[in-house]
């Protein structure tokens, strides 16, 4: 096992959440391996937690770990109980968000702690963090061992379980396994999903059209299902963490949601589970925005919300976001060697603007460099970076 670079507050309660296999359990039986361990994935657990709340808690002693609770939201209104009453410590875990936040944050708002552990980022495995990605360069060598290790990692992604695998038939069957429990029937399990054909139509369309903008009744037609269950299928994959949600940005604060939303995976690897065929460019747009939502989850960046852009006349920048009065742009691009073209939309972006614009453009060559105010930075940056 790795060590993750995840912060758990001392002495606190905290739900941890994350997609199925990002490390969650193993990271507290890790850290706390004196607490006592329940999951409510062991069915006598759950008949128990569901039958008596507050007996099964009390069961437990002051101090445990609670694994994925999102089984059984309620049980946190006994968790509650022994917080205030007994001042018991609970580190719990969840899978999904369906139902379980809104518990959450009714019954133990202002007791715990909420944070999100995703998948690895990349170079995780290899230890802590070495260089700020958009502030400190760090020398050809290391890029350059970065970058062979790019074209395993786009394809592979970084759960745990995979990283560990040496052989890429390894880690595909892992990720195929994946697939066909948690990413499709416990997924239906918990969101009452009944139509797997569906579902997987669904992961098939929102793969070939990652990132483009999604329009549902497009979407729904196209994976030959009603708009309401369109809806439902969709949210349940951003419930189980598996897939995030970037907002069209505008310059007026209150227009920010205005625009169609883009979804992309929360992992590279769920896109190799499902064999479907994506560009190169797709694959490394949504590797480098993944790879900084996970350090944007794990309070790296001191971001509440990843945004796109697009102007009236089409152009496009990949991610844009804000850090004090400072707007952040970054545009990605599958080339080792980029031309004029390349910087042109980052060149006009935020010339509106009376707050300083930062710009970046990520691309698959091995060197830094400047043109115009344009930032070039490698994305073997990425590679422990943070």
């Amino acid at each position: 096992m790795f060590e993750r670079w995840l912060e758990i507050p001392s002495e606190r309660n905290c739900l941890i959440i994350g997609p199925r296999r990002s490390g969650k359990t193993t990271i507290l039986k890790h850290r706390y391996p004196d607490l006592y361990y329940a999951t409510l994935d062991d069915l006598d657990y759950l008949e128990l937690a569901k039958r008596d709340p507050k007996g099964f808690v009390s069961r437990l002693g002051g101090q445990a770990i609670i694994d994925e609770i999102q089984r059984f939201p309620l049980l946190t209104v006994a968790v509650k109980y022994a917080i205030d009453n007994e001042g018991a410590r609970f580190l719990m875990t969840g899978s999904s968000t369906l139902g379980l936040l809104d518990a959450a944050a009714d019954s133990l708002a202002g007791r715990i702690d909420i944070i999100s552990l995703p998948s690895a980022c990349w170079g995780e495995n290899h230890g802590p963090p070495t260089h700020t990605i958009l502030n400190d360069p760090i020398d050809l060598i290391q890029i350059k061992e970065a970058n062979r290790d790019l074209d395993e990692a786009m394809t592979f992604g970084q759960f745990p379980e995979v990283i560990t695998h040496k052989e890429d038939k390894g880690k595909h069957q892992v990720l195929v396994n994946y697939r066909n429990t948690y990413f499709t029937r416990d997924l239906m399990q918990l969101s009452n999903i009944e139509n797997l054909d569906g579902l997987l139509a669904v992961f098939q369309h929102l793969t070939r059209s990652l990132g483009s903008h999604l329009e549902v009744s497009n979407f729904a037609r196209e994976a030959g299902i009603s708009h309401p269950t369109a809806k439902k299928y969709l949210n349940a994959l951003q419930q189980a963490q598996l897939t995030f949600k970037l907002y069209g940005y505008q310059y007026g604060p209150a227009k920010r949601y205005i625009k169609a939303a883009k979804t992309y995976f929360a992992d590279n690897g769920i896109i190799q589970s499902l064999n479907v065929n994506v560009s190169e460019g797709q694959r490394l747009e949504n590797f480098v925005i993944s790879e900084f939502e996970k350090r944007r989850k794990l309070c790296m960046l001191p971001v509440d919300q990843f945004y796109y852009y697009k102007s009236a006349a089409g152009q496009e920048i990949d991610l844009v976001f804000e850090i004090d009065d400072t707007v952040y742009a970054i545009e990605i691009k599958a080339t080792k060697f980029p031309g004029p073209k390349d910087f042109r939309n980052l060149r006009q972006f935020g010339t509106r603007l009376n707050r300083q614009v930062k710009r970046f453009l990520f691309y698959l060559g091995d060197e830094y460099g400047n043109v115009d105010d344009i930032r070039m930075i490698p994305v073997g940056a990425l590679f422990r970076g943070k």
